[in-house]
């Protein structure tokens, strides 16, 4: 099985070139896939790149006459995507290595974001050292810095590239010594013991105490704990994660996001985040940890308009801000609201006592009113979905357990 190469051979050839000949001295069979499309190719592909845009439903040619480099992008990056799947479903693949400036990463990384958990990803990028979120999503892509312009073979040019090489060698040696076991369907061979269902749990800073506890009670029964740290692309990911079947039920002790794509804060997971559990009928345990915070960075980043609102200085990079009782009304209407639409068993606990480990007695956060109105308004919304409350904090050992408790009981039920 080889490793396929994505690079734009009228760009980036001698570049992919030197990798190919790099892991294929390394022992590992490598092919090279020419993405480009307006400059002719600097050295011979492996796969041409008619076959890309035959893959994309159009064609070299018709690309060429359109002469738009930005279609010409999108549809290379289509069509490397549906080889690469093809490659994959046909059991012809060991991992993607692609490299490139702002066109090549595009086209790289949709590429592997089509690829399932587990399969070796790596994207040597100019634009690695910077804001990368929209070329990674929520796949598992290691991306490598070019440190220079990949714009000719140099001194570091060359040491990156051999980096890259050797990571990617070692990552598809590994790759083909995993055996694959019953239960492990979608993940990549090795990738999950076998024999224990997935449950994905939401755990902040500030309710790791709760999730800890509960993430030990759920191992006791049996089960698997995928933990994803609610900092937008945290819950992205678990909402994707459960989309795919993955996922036999939810732990969401922490729905901070809410929160900040409410308000506007930077930890948002987007619109959809609680949804993916409802849609897929799985059983869920929802709680409300963090929801009396949205994130900004250092103090200076917070909006003028929020002057006078109570803020905590987390540390030099983060700063929280409290959640009003406004805020918190809607924010118990829309979490409420998105659990009701469950096609599966659901059941949502309230803690009195506090929110975070910020958010009681004596704690910058306390606030008594706001958690009463985030409260009235999931009773008020969460139609024949039971809501428990219990007069404990968040990070109390008795909640943890008595949502873990019910998560068990209600997958046992389902099943």
């Amino acid at each position: 099985m080889p490793v396929l190469i994505l690079a734009t051979c009228d760009t980036k050839g001698h570049e992919a070139e030197f990798l190919r000949a790099m892991l294929r001295a390394a022992g590992v069979e490598a092919r090279l896939v020419d993405c480009g499309s307006l400059g002719e190719p600097q050295v011979r592909p492996d796969v041409a790149r008619e076959e890309v845009f035959r893959a994309a439903g159009t064609s070299l040619a018709a690309v060429r006459a359109g002469g738009e480099r930005g279609v010409a992008v999108d549809a290379a990056a289509r069509g490397a995507a549906e080889l690469v799947r093809q490659a994959h479903a046909r059991g012809e693949l060991l991992g993607v290595l692609g490299l490139g400036g702002s066109a090549g990463t595009t086209i790289g990384t949709a590429a592997m974001r089509a690829l399932p958990l587990g399969v070796p990803k790596l994207m040597v990028s100019t634009l690695a050292s910077g804001a990368v979120g929209h070329y990674v999503g929520t796949a598992d892509i290691a991306m490598l810095h070019s440190v220079v312009d990949l714009a000719g073979l140099n001194r570091i040019s060359r040491t990156i590239l051999t980096r890259a090489a050797q990571a990617m060698s070692g990552m598809a040696a590994g790759t083909a010594r995993l055996q694959p076991g019953p239960g492990t369907a979608g993940l990549q061979p090795g990738s999950s013991p076998p024999d224990k269902p997935l449950i994905a749990a939401t755990m902040f800073g500030v309710t790791t105490p709760c999730v800890e506890h509960a993430r030990a009670v759920l191992e006791r029964a049996g089960y698997e704990v995928l933990v994803f740290h609610a900092t937008g692309s945290g819950g992205r990911t678990m909402e994707a994660l459960i989309d795919s079947g993955l996922i036999e039920g939810v732990l969401d002790v922490t729905t901070t996001e809410l929160a900040d794509e409410l308000v506007g804060g930077v930890l948002t997971a987007g619109p959809e985040r609680l949804t993916a559990a409802a849609r897929a009928g799985i059983p869920q345990v929802v709680s409300v940890g963090a929801l009396d915070m949205v994130n900004f960075l250092g103090i200076d980043t917070v909006p003028a308009r929020f002057a006078g609102r109570t803020l905590h200085r987390h540390n030099a990079n983060v700063t929280l801000m409290r959640t009003t009782a406004e805020e918190c009304a809607t924010l118990g209407r829309e979490l409420a609201t998105k659990v009701a639409r469950s096609t599966g068993p659901a059941h949502i606990f309230l803690p009195l006592r506090g929110l975070s480990a910020i958010d009681r007695a004596g704690q910058p956060f306390d606030d008594p009113e706001a958690r009463a109105a985030l409260h009235g308004a999931i009773h008020a919304h969460a139609g024949k979905v039971p809501v428990t409350e219990l007069d404990v904090h968040v990070n109390d050992a008795a909640f943890a357990e008595a949502m873990a408790s019910e998560l068990v009981r209600l997958i046992g039920a389902r099943r």
